[in-house]
């Protein structure tokens, strides 16, 4: 069988740990491929442009594996076989560990991986899994260490533990029953980037210097040598998987395909198929988009190598393979790694709830909108409970949950969240539930306590290494259910200097109890709206999430107590009147100022027995049972229970 190759186009993921300039090396590569106007400026286009969606700018994250289109006409072009230019596709990867499903999915659209790395804060966690999955598809690596320019940039050093992770992992692969060839992997050389300034090369800089090349030239010319060009069988049948969907408001669904082999043509009638041992459908392709720059243009077809949208086909989903309906050859559905952490989500039950016209409160409209997130999210999961207005969902972290949480709020619905819960599973005979890998860098005088948090949280210290800059990184083995809410407290207790991040380590056997709040809650117990009165002759009880004014309801979560019990308080009691005149009347009383809490901040703080009511204005903790009286008798029998256990 003789293989034809495409020398006219690369297909590359860009991957790294969060934070570390995927996103804005894409920017600077787009302009430097032409893609937008001459005249155009920052101020026109704006900074991160593959950061398309609200919460991505918000939270300055990548959430969603997206591409884009660069035609390169630069030097190198002609050298690798096209000299009219060629089209590299680029996949931007998000770099946050719970949206690690967008990165398996980008790895299988490509056929090479640039792999960033910060000067400063060298490989952390999402860089060992994002390089692991790499190296598992058996896909070339272009190291690059961004961020040269930093005051406290260590580039030799980062260089060193970028290319040691490298072989480690490779040797582990390798042991696992991937062939690798670690010649070819070390023979690619080190990028040295400064993705803000646009510049790139493969000499290195010092310390905080940019790079000697004036442009990304060295990172184009890496991209051309070292990610192979798509090759195919001629005379192969069509085979195309769709990786992505997104959605047009004239062409209703599209699915993202990267071809294989054969040729996609629009108007053709093709087969649809979710693996080799599944029915084949026949489909119709109504539309054929090609994407050139941030559009996508129509095109009469594709061929082995390209990624392209197509419509006209309702119920496709991913990881579903386009074939011949002759010679019909269906891929496997893509691997997900399984998710770790699930929560509730289901209608709001609160007294409150309802009260602004237009929000989605039904469970028919939370069951469609969750089922809608099942056609395009491919690392969640939604399972029924024992109630029917309420769902479990699964996903990779807390931090997924929540950004699934905050987009049903800002699409209207109203919703009554629980807290988060670990996935466990029985693995012979014994409980195991998902672990963790976390890396901590803190400044040395938070070493202890830092220490101390973990060990409450069943951490166990596996290395530690002092920087030499007053910083210190430390690496733990500890239970996901030991880092939800985590992330609040450290913050706290570093004064917001210490940084945290963490990977899979998958399941080992269950820890034993944790206790993750050390403090308690602040309850109304009662309804009505909140007095200035209340709150100042409760000041001394805690601090409050509430201000004069707002409507409260019994079993609602007011504040939070510093001492680790619940209080039930009266936060709507209103001063008496009389016809006495004070001699204090006058006296101007102040208020603390009260805690604001986000969405994320109140998941993290809700303790086992309560949950999160979410509206479009507003997102509420309160308890599971609102009953003051219910709850107590509740706690009576745990009382009792455990003093009989004795």
């Amino acid at each position: 069988m003789t293989l034809t190759v495409r020398n006219d186009l690369r297909n590359v993921a860009i991957v790294a740990h969060v934070d570390h300039g995927k996103t804005t090396l894409v920017d600077a590569m787009l302009w430097q491929g032409g893609v937008f106007d001459p005249h155009a400026t920052v101020e026109s286009t704006g900074e991160r442009v593959m950061d398309s969606g609200d919460i991505e700018r918000e939270k300055g994250i990548t959430i969603l594996a997206k591409n884009t289109a660069i035609s390169y006409v630069g030097p190198s072009a002609a050298e690798f076989g096209a000299p009219e230019g060629l089209t590299i596709n680029v996949i931007d990867t998000p770099g946050h560990a719970d949206f690690s499903g967008e990165v398996e999915r980008g790895l299988s659209m490509v056929d090479g991986v640039v792999l960033l790395v910060d000067s400063s804060e060298g490989p952390l966690p999402q860089t060992r899994f994002v390089l692991r999955k790499a190296l598992e598809a058996g896909l070339p690596v272009i190291p690059v260490i961004n961020k040269v320019d930093r005051p406290d940039a260590r580039i030799s050093e980062v260089v060193q533990e970028t290319q040691e992770l490298l072989l480690n992992l490779a040797a582990d692969v390798e042991s696992e029953g991937t062939a690798l060839d670690l010649e070819a992997i070390l023979e690619i050389p080190v990028v040295y980037a400064a993705a803000k300034a646009g510049r790139a090369s493969l000499t290195q800089p010092d310390d905080g210097a940019l790079p000697d090349s004036p442009n990304l030239e060295p990172l184009f010319r890496a991209i051309l040598q070292h990610v192979p060009a798509p090759t195919y069988d001629p005379a192969a049948p069509l085979v195309a998987q769709v990786t992505n969907l997104d959605a047009s408001p004239f062409l209703g669904r599209l699915a993202l395909v990267r071809v294989f082999s054969g040729e996609l043509k629009k108007g053709a009638w093709v087969g649809l198929a979710d693996g080799p041992d599944s029915p084949i459908e026949r489909v119709h392709i109504t539309e054929l988009l090609r994407t050139k720059g941030l559009e996508r243009q129509p095109a009469p077809s594709a061929g082995p190598g390209d990624i392209v949208a197509i419509a006209g086909i309702a119920n496709i989903t991913i990881g579903e393979t386009l074939v011949d309906m002759e010679d019909p050859r269906p891929r496997p559905p893509i691997h997900i790694d399984d998710p770790a952490i699930s929560m509730t989500i289901g209608t709001n039950t609160s007294p409150l709830a309802g009260r602004v016209a237009g929000h989605k409160l039904t469970a028919r409209q939370i069951r469609d909108r969750l089922t809608q997130e099942l056609v395009g999210n491919v690392s969640i999961r939604v399972l029924p409970t024992d109630r029917p207005d309420t769902w479990e969902v699964q996903d990779r972290g807390e931090l997924a949950l929540a950004v699934l949480v905050e987009t049903m709020r800002r699409e209207g619905f109203e919703l009554t969240v629980g807290k988060p819960q670990v996935v466990r599973k029985v693995i012979d005979g014994v409980v195991n539930e998902p672990w963790e890998r976390a890396q901590v860098d803190v400044p040395e005088e938070y070493l202890g306590a830092v220490t101390q948090l973990m060990a409450l949280r069943k951490g166990h210290l596996e290395t530690m290494a002092n920087r030499g800059s007053g910083w210190v990184r430390m690496e733990f083995i500890v239970p996901a259910r030991g880092l939800i809410g985590f992330r609040t407290q450290f913050l706290t207790l570093t004064r917001g200097t210490g940084i945290y991040t963490s990977i899979s380590e998958g399941y080992k056997p269950w820890a034993g109890e944790i206790v993750s709040r050390q403090t308690g809650s602040l309850v109304s117990d009662r309804q009505g709206q909140v007095t200035a009165f209340s709150l100042q002759r409760l000041e001394d009880r805690g601090t409050f999430f509430v201000d004069p004014g707002d409507e409260v309801y019994e079993g609602q979560v007011v504040g939070e107590n510093p001492r680790n019990e619940d209080m039930d308080v009266n936060v709507v009691r209103a001063k008496e009147m009389t016809n006495m005149r004070s001699s204090t009347a006058d006296v101007f009383e102040t208020l603390q100022a009260r805690r604001y809490l986000t969405l994320e901040e109140a998941i993290e703080f809700a303790a086992a027995d309560e949950c999160i009511e979410v509206t479009p204005e507003t997102a509420r903790i309160r308890k599971v049972e609102l009953s003051a009286t219910l709850r107590g008798r509740e706690a009576g029998r745990k009382k009792a229970a455990a003093k009989a256990g004795k």
